[in-house]
C-alpha cells in the first residue's frame, strides 16, 4: 500500500527556517514526479515545488523560489522541503503527493490531475 507521511511543521517567526519531510512507503521515488503542495485557510491549493524522479530536475512557484529547496533521498524515500526566509503568507498545512502518470515534473506540474497518495499534511505557521 502506497503511503506519504509528512513531518516537520510547526511555529516559526518570520524570517525563520523549517525543514519538512514527505516519507514514502509502498513506491520508488525515482518512478514519480513528487509535488510540494499547500493549501491555507480560505485558500485554493497551490503547488509550491516539484521534483522529477528521472532526473531529479526541481521547479518551485515563484512565491517561493530562492526561498524553498526541494530535496530527496532515494535511499530513505524521503523528499525534503527546506523552508528559509519563511513570511506570514507561508502559513499553510503543507502536503505531498506523487504524479502517478510522470516522472518529469514539467512546466504544468502545478496543476496536473494525477496527483495521488495525499498525505495528512504538516501544519506550518509563521507568526511573531
Amino acid at each position: 500500500q502506497v503511503q506519504f507521511v509528512e513531518s516537520g511543521g510547526g511555529l516559526v517567526q518570520p524570517g525563520g527556517s523549517l525543514r519538512l519531510s514527505c516519507a514514502a512507503s509502498g513506491l520508488t521515488l525515482d518512478y514519480y514526479a513528487i509535488g510540494w503542495f499547500r493549501q491555507a485557510p480560505g485558500k485554493e491549493r497551490e503547488g509550491v515545488s516539484c521534483i522529477s524522479g528521472s532526473d531529479g530536475s526541481t521547479y518551485y512557484a515563484d512565491s517561493v523560489q530562492g526561498r524553498f529547496t526541494i530535496s530527496r533521498d532515494g535511499a530513505k524515500k524521503t523528499v525534503f522541503l527546506q523552508l528559509n526566509n519563511l513570511k506570514p503568507d507561508d502559513t499553510a498545512a503543507y502536503y505531498c503527493a506523487a504524479d502517478i502518470m510522470r516522472r518529469q515534473c514539467g512546466s504544468n506540474w502545478p496543476t496536473s490531475p494525477e496527483y495521488r497518495y495525499w498525505g495528512q499534511g504538516t501544519q506550518v505557521t509563521v507568526s511573531s
